[in-house]
C-alpha cells in the first residue's frame, strides 16, 4: 500500500510513526538512507526513515554530482572499489535515466602531470574492463591536435594529449529523492524535519527505537523498531554518542567546494579532469550543465558544524586559481560566479592520511546496543551500501524470528520517474512529453525541462495542468506544476527545499529562484496555512541560503 508523501499529510504521517513497531528504522535521509529504506521495503520490511532536515540536505545535495567510477582511486590501487562502483554506475542510470546523462571526459596529459599518457591509457582500459563500459563508451586516446580540437581553451604549454571517456553526471539530490519516493510508493514511511533526539532501549540495553521531535511542530514521538540503523553521514558520530558507541573508528571530515558559471563567461565544450596548476597533487572537475558550467573541488580538513558549512574566500580563490590556470584565456574572477555549494565528505578516520589520501570505502559497526551504523562511502556505491546493511539487518531478524527474507534485487528496481522500461526508450519518451507539455501550453523548453527534471513522473505534472486551476495566478503554469506536485508527492515543506533540493533552481538558475521566490512563497503559505510569522521566517531562510551562494564567506 502506498503511504503518503504529502506536506500536507505531515502530522498523519508522523502520527503513524508511533502506532506500529517497524522493522527497521532508518536515521537519515541522505542517499545512503534512502537506499536503505528502499532495499528494505522491497525486501518486505516494514520500513520508516526519519531525517532532522530535508532529504538529502547534507552531502547528498552537495556533490561533484557525477555518479562515477573514480578513475582515481586506480592511482590508490583500489581495484575493488572501481569496479563496483563502475558496474553501479550503470544501473544507476538503466533504473533512473532522467536523473543520470552520460556525458564525456577529458582528461588532458602534461608534461609532468599527475597522469602520464601510458598510465592514463593503461588506467583507462583497465577502468573500462573493471567498471563493464559500454562498447560505445570505452575510452580513447587523442594527441594534442585532436584534444586541442575537443577543448580549445585548454592551455597549450606543455600539452601532450588527452585521454577521453564517460562520466556520468547525476542530479544528486533528485536522485536521492527518487529513491525514497519509490521506497514511500511501495509503503514506507519517511518524513524530513524530524530529529532523533534520544535513543530508546529495552531492558537489555538493545536500542528498541528513538524519541523524535519534529523541527517544524515541536511535537515529540515515539517511534519503536526491531533494528535501528543510523545513517546520518557527517552526523552519524552524534549519534553513536547518544548511544555511548563512540569509540575505535570515528568520522573524518573534509569540505568540498564548487563553484558555477554562466556557460556564456566559460563556454566549456567537454566536461574535463583536470590537474590544479599549483603541485598539490590535486585534480579538479570542471562540468557544463543545462547553460552554466561548475568547477570543483576542494578537500580540506573540516571541523565545524556541517549544517553550516560555506564557500570561504580561500576555497574561491583556490579554484578560481586551478579553473584559470588550465583555461587562461578566461580571467575569470570572483564577479564571474554566480552560486557555489560546499559540502562535507564523511569519511572514516586514518590516521597520518591527506584528506585527498583517505579511502572512500564504507564500514559498517555495530554497538553493544546493537545500534547499526554505516559510514563512509560514495553517492556512486550507495546501492551497494544499501544491500549491505540491509543483508546484515535480515540476517539479524531470521536469526531471531526464523523468518527468511529475499535477496536484494534493486538493481532491477526502477527508481521514481525512471519507468521508462530502460535507457534505451528514454529519448523518445521525452520526445512525447514534450510534445504533450506543448499541446498544453507549456513553451518548448518548459516542457523539455519538466521532462528531464520528473522523468515519467511528468504525467503527474500535466495531469495537475489538466484538471486544476491555477489559483496562484503570479506564478505561470510550469511553476505551479512544479511547486503543487513537490507539496503533494515530494513533501516540500519549506521554499528552501523546493528551490534547492527539488528543483537545483539555486545553483544552476539563481536568475529563476529570484524572479519566482516571492509568488512560490506566497502560493506555499496559501497551501500549508503558514501565519505570517512562519512566512516571514522561511523567506528569511530563502534569503539566508542565497546570500550563502553567492558570497564568501572571509
Amino acid at each position: 500500500m502506498t503511504a503518503s508523501f504529502a506536506s500536507t499529510d505531515r502530522e498523519a504521517i508522523r502520527k503513524g510513526l508511533s502506532e506500529e513497531i517497524f522493522d527497521v528504522l532508518v536515521i537519515g535521509g541522505g542517499i545512503t538512507g534512502c537506499g536503505i529504506a528502499l532495499d528494505a521495503q522491497v525486501r518486505g520490511l516494514k520500513t520508516a526513515l526519519i531525517d532532522m532536515q530535508d532529504f538529502a540536505e547534507g552531502t547528498s545535495s552537495r556533490s561533484t554530482k557525477l555518479v562515477h567510477g573514480g578513475l582515481r582511486y586506480l592511482k590508490q590501487f583500489e581495484v575493488k572499489l572501481v569496479a563496483e562502483v563502475g558496474k553501479e554506475r550503470a544501473i544507476v542510470y538503466e533504473n533512473a535515466p532522467h536523473v543520470t546523462t552520460p556525458v564525456w571526459m577529458l582528461l588532458p596529459i602534461y608534461k609532468n602531470g599527475t597522469f602520464g599518457k601510458w598510465t592514463t591509457s593503461i588506467g583507462l582500459k583497465v577502468y573500462d574492463f573493471l567498471a563493464g563500459v559500454r562498447k560505445q563508451e570505452r575510452r580513447s586516446m587523442l594527441n594534442r591536435e585532436e584534444t586541442l580540437e575537443k577543448e580549445p581553451l585548454l592551455k597549450k604549454e606543455g600539452l601532450l594529449g588527452g585521454g577521453y571517456y564517460v562520466e556520468y553526471r547525476t542530479d544528486d539530490a533528485r536522485l536521492t529523492l527518487e529513491v525514497i519516493k519509490e521506497a514511500v510508493r511501495r509503503g514506507a514511511k519517511a518524513l524530513n524535519y524530524v530529529k532523533a533526539e534520544e535513543l530508546l532501549y529495552d531492558e537489555n540495553g538493545t536500542i528498541k527505537g528513538v524519541k523524535a521531535v519534529d523541527q517544524i511542530t515541536g511535537k515529540a514521538v515515539d517511534i519503536l523498531a526491531k533494528k535501528v540503523v543510523n545513517a546520518c553521514g557527517p552526523w552519524v558520530d552524534s549519534i553513536r554518542e547518544k548511544d555511548h558507541s563512540k569509540k575505535g573508528k570515528t568520522l573524518h571530515l573534509t569540505k568540498g567546494v564548487h563553484i558555477v558559471f554562466d556557460a556564456k563567461r566559460f563556454p566549456l565544450r567537454n566536461a574535463v579532469y583536470f590537474d590544479t596548476p599549483n603541485g598539490d597533487g590535486r585534480m579538479i572537475f570542471a562540468i557544463p550543465r543545462g547553460g552554466k558550467v561548475y568547477a570543483g573541488t576542494t578537500d580540506t580538513n573540516y571541523h565545524d558544524d556541517p549544517a553550516q558549512m560555506r564557500m570561504t574566500v580561500t576555497d574561491r580563490d583556490y579554484l578560481l586559481e586551478a579553473v584559470n590556470g588550465m583555461f587562461p584565456s578566461l580571467g575569470l574572477t570572483p564577479q564571474d560566479i554566480e552560486s557555489s555549494w560546499a559540502g562535507v565528505r564523511p569519511l572514516i578516520h586514518e590516521e597520518g592520511k591527506d584528506p585527498s589520501e583517505i579511502s572512500r570505502k564504507d564500514e559498517i559497526f555495530i554497538s553493544d546496543s546493537n545500534l547499526i551504523t554505516i559510514a563512509g562511502g560514495k553517492l556512486t556505491g550507495y546501492r551497494k551500501m544499501a544491500e549491505r546493511t540491509v543483508d546484515l539487518v535480515c540476517s539479524q531478524l531470521s536469526r531471531e524470528t526464523g523468518t527468511q527474507y529475499p535477496r536484494c534485487s534493486t538493481d532491477k528496481v526502477p527508481l521514481s520517474g525512471g519507468d521508462f522500461g530502460g535507457s534505451q526508450y528514454f529519448a523518445d519518451r521525452i520526445s512525447e512529453f514534450i510534445a504533450e507539455g506543448r499541446s498544453l501550453g507549456l513553451s518548448e523548453s518548459e516542457a523539455s525541462g519538466l521532462a528531464h527534471l520528473y522523468g515519467t513522473n511528468t504525467e503527474k505534472l500535466f495531469e495537475i495542468l489538466r484538471t486544476e486551476k491555477n489559483d496562484a495566478t503570479d506564478l505561470p503554469d510550469f511553476v505551479f506544476a512544479q511547486v503543487e506536485y513537490g507539496i503533494r508527492e515530494e513533501m516540500v515543506t519549506k521554499p528552501v527545499d523546493f528551490f534547492i533540493r527539488r528543483t537545483g533552481a539555486l545553483f544552476f538558475n539563481m536568475e529563476w529562484v529570484r524572479r519566482w521566490k516571492d509568488p512560490v512563497i506566497n502560493y506555499m503559505q496559501q497551501r500549508l496555512n503558514w501565519d505570517e510569522e512562519t512566512k516571514q521566517l522561511y523567506a528569511e531562510q530563502l534569503e539566508a541560503a542565497i546570500t550563502t551562494a553567492v558570497a564568501a564567506e572571509e
